[in-house]
């Protein structure tokens, strides 16, 4: 499992990431992961994906975010811009700036754990709106990159001991 490094303040715009090996097949990781409907049981951040256009889980549908940490309570605007079944799936948070990927391979010599890498890179620059509300209300833009990856590390924690029936603490 990768974990940010202890007291970490890079860069708000860094890549950040977290990975680890579930001890099952890929179609079983992909069938949680893609339930977007629970990944708020796994991620820290964030409180519901709400799907804004018809046609379910798909590149082009729109999921309003609602996201909470304290007192602050925010929405994001996410676009499926990847989608690779059993593999691949991305979303670039429009209100941010940042694009979450979740990238699943085959592991081990039998092929039945799955490699899981879940990565948040800012392909251009983060947005006005994150530079400014950031400070605001999540003590910092540096601070914040550094607990979502922290968030992101206990995601895929909560991820793997849900795909292996086990509970996360």
């Amino acid at each position: 499992m990768t974990a940010p490094p202890a007291g970490s303040t890079g860069a708000p715009d860094r890549e950040l990431r977290a990975e680890t090996v579930v001890e099952a097949p890929p179609a079983a990781v992909w069938a949680l992961l893609t339930d977007l409907d629970r990944m708020s049981d796994r991620s820290p951040e964030l409180v519901r994906m709400v799907p804004l256009k018809r046609g379910g889980l798909r590149v082009g549908q729109w999921y309003l975010g609602i996201n909470r940490r304290g007192p602050a309570v925010w929405p994001t605007r996410n676009v499926v811009d990847e989608l690779v079944p059993g593999s691949t799936l991305g979303w670039l948070t429009t209100s941010s700036g940042a694009r979450w990927v979740w990238e699943l391979s085959p592991d081990g010599p039998d092929g039945r754990s799955t490699g899981v890498v879940h990565r948040r890179p800012v392909p251009r620059r983060l947005t006005v709106v994150s530079k400014v509300f950031a400070p605001l209300a999540l003590g910092g833009s540096a601070a914040h990159a550094d607990e979502l990856e922290e968030g992101m590390v206990q995601t895929v924690e909560r991820l793997k001991a849900a795909v292996e029936g086990v509970r996360a603490g």
